[in-house]
């Protein structure tokens, strides 16, 4: 699944994984917002793509709807966060997503 004939990504996933290398530090977008930004898909396809192609791109950057990393990589998400000045919620772990989420068009 999102694996060309050559064993790569395919030409969803480098989509996806393209937007992500997009996205300026400081800034998220959830799986949601990246599929509605390549226009298909839906925020599984996002998680799938990011699950086995993820490890070369910024990944903290794309989190869940709530705010909330990748499951199993908060503790390394919150070190990028923190050296990134991502805004957070007051007293949670949770990234601001008013503050911090990206439109995919602006410079940051």
């Amino acid at each position: 699944m999102f694996t060309d004939e050559d064993g790569g990504p395919d030409e969803y996933a480098d989509e996806v994984l393209a937007v992500v290398e997009r996205i300026p530090p400081g800034r998220v977008m959830s799986y949601g917002d990246i599929a509605e930004y390549v226009g298909r898909g839906g925020p599984r396809q996002v998680g799938s793509v990011m699950s086995t192609w993820g490890g070369g791109v910024p990944w903290w950057r794309v989190v869940r709807a709530d705010g909330s990393p990748a499951s199993g990589h908060e503790v390394r998400a919150l070190s990028h966060y923190a050296a990134e000045a991502t805004p957070l919620r007051p007293g949670s772990d949770r990234v601001d997503m008013r503050k911090a989420r990206w439109d995919g068009e602006s410079g940051g």
